[in-house]
């Protein structure tokens, strides 16, 4: 799952993060996928993970509520993405790369575990990790000036 969440990374917009993001329904079926597009939509909430989410609940069946669901992605989320996968009711979250700075699934913050909230998803991290950091590494290299 995490796989196809690396091929989606690589069809993103040259000028936004390359983060991929699929969500799978209960039988391991692609509901929908997407990449971060803040750049090419000018939309601050325009992060994979909330684009596939809305994407698949279009197409889910069940209104919001993903329940059954499972949500692939390249990078830790941040705490705006971890939030809307708890609230969209996602059983289960796979991700690739972690994110120190930013990660709300561990790394800084644990949004998703935390035991005050009436739904807690599945966590499993650090899947094709090497993978998923090389094509990060690779966008922000790219995006350095030569002697900066």
């Amino acid at each position: 799952m995490v796989r196809a969440a690396l091929a989606a990374a690589g069809t993103a917009d040259p000028r936004d993060v390359p983060v991929g993001a699929v969500v799978f329904d209960s039988r391991g079926s692609e509901l929908a996928r997407a990449v971060n597009a803040r750049e090419a939509t000018g939309d601050p909430t325009a992060h994979a993970e909330v684009v596939a989410l809305r994407r698949a609940a279009a197409v889910h069946g069940d209104g919001w509520r993903l329940t059954g669901t499972t949500l692939a992605v390249t990078l830790e989320p941040c705490t705006m993405c971890a939030g809307a996968l708890v609230a969209a009711r996602v059983d289960r979250l796979l991700f690739g790369a972690w994110e120190p700075k930013t990660g709300a699934v561990g790394s800084l913050w644990d949004v998703v575990r935390d035991r005050r909230l009436n739904h807690r998803p599945q966590v499993r991290g650090g899947i094709l990790e090497e993978d998923c950091a090389a094509i990060l590494d690779s966008f922000f290299r790219s995006q350095r000036r030569p002697g900066s």
